[in-house]
């Protein structure tokens, strides 16, 4: 979908090494994996915890001018959604295009319903949906 997807954490790179070559949910991973060992870059994004040393999980989708789209912050031990991921990045795509349409939070794709944000649309948005 023309986008370019990295990972980072504060491990070393021979740790995601480890979790690569160990760990079969990630063996068919062909990303890069940052490491974040100083903990740099997880400060630049705000999701670095001097207490532990680690990083809370951030998604971060940032589009080719480096204006953020979307950032989302779980604690350590909560997974993250791909396919709520996709499609947050399709809806991204897709409104790059239509700036003046919404996607709601069930869009998921092109052709889905879409709404026009304004004032007419405060507390009618269920009746947009579903009518």
């Amino acid at each position: 979908m023309g986008a370019a997807l990295i990972t980072v954490s504060t491990d070393t790179e021979f740790v995601h090494l480890a979790w690569k070559r160990d760990e079969k949910e990630l063996a068919e991973v062909r990303y890069q994996m940052g490491a974040d060992p100083t903990g740099k870059v997880s400060r630049l994004f705000g999701v670095y915890d001097p207490a532990s040393g680690l990083a809370l999980r951030g998604t971060f989708i940032i589009s080719p001018d480096g204006t953020l789209f979307n950032s989302e912050v779980n604690f350590y031990n909560m997974g993250r959604n791909i396919d709520e991921l996709m499609r947050k990045f399709k809806a991204n795509i897709y409104l790059s295009r239509k700036a003046s349409e919404g996607c709601p939070s069930k869009w998921k794709d092109e052709g889905d319903k879409t709404l026009r944000p304004g004032p007419e649309m405060v507390g009618r948005v269920h009746e947009a949906l579903n009518g």
